[in-house]
């Protein structure tokens, strides 16, 4: 188990439960990571939870959650005060959805340094990822915003950190860094506030859309 740790959730260990029971049963252990999983009947399994939320209150700072692939997840006005790191368990992003309903602010509010990656969030109006404060990493995801009349209310990405100029070249601070994630939808792609500035944006234009590809960072 030790020896798995040094891995990387999404492929390797992953991988290796596949290799025979002895091997998924300590790649799946709850200490390296949680599980959520809707189709689970037996929740009194260790590390496995029906939902998001209870998975991100029972987690300890720096765990992993794998939330499972299939079906519809239901995350509104999520707090996560603590460093954590949420990966889809699709093979891609669109394999694992995350919808924030109407009426919340967000799907994912964010107080604390985490990681995003694979994984798809919808919101219907509000914003799917609210960052107030840490290092966020966005890798691999698809943020949606739902297109009606009111998306202006809407927005993928917002962050009101102000950011620290005190420790800039050791990468203190607090910072939203986005690759490879495809945003659609709302008034803009990213608000922010302070001294967080967009950089490094590439922008593919189609007929009904406009798809983003880029980094935030502080400057």
């Amino acid at each position: 188990m030790h020896i798995f740790s040094f891995l990387s959730p999404i492929p390797d260990r992953y991988n290796t439960a596949l290799v025979c029971h002895r091997w998924c049963y300590l790649a799946c252990h709850p200490r390296l990571w949680l599980r959520v999983d809707r189709s689970v009947k037996d929740l009194s399994e260790p590390g496995v939870f029906p939902n998001i939320e209870t998975a991100v209150t029972a987690a300890r700072p720096g765990d992993t959650i794998l939330i499972a692939a299939g079906g519809i997840h239901r995350a509104s006005n999520i707090q996560i005060k603590k460093p954590l790191c949420l990966i889809g368990g699709g093979e891609h992003p669109d394999e694992t959805t995350l919808i924030c309903s109407r009426g919340s602010d967000s799907a994912l509010e964010f107080l604390s340094t985490c990681k995003l990656a694979n994984l798809t969030v919808k919101a219907e109006l509000g914003c799917c990822l609210l960052h107030r404060k840490g290092r966020l990493t966005i890798d691999g995801c698809i943020l949606q915003c739902e297109s009606s009349p009111l998306d202006y209310l809407s927005c993928p990405i917002v962050s009101t950190a102000t950011g620290s100029q005190q420790f800039p070249s050791k990468g203190h601070g607090d910072r939203v860094s986005v690759s490879q994630t495809r945003i659609e939808g709302g008034a803009k792609a990213v608000s922010t506030s302070g001294d967080l500035e967009l950089q490094r944006v590439r922008v593919i234009y189609a007929r009904t859309s406009l798809l983003f590809w880029f980094d935030v960072e502080h400057q």
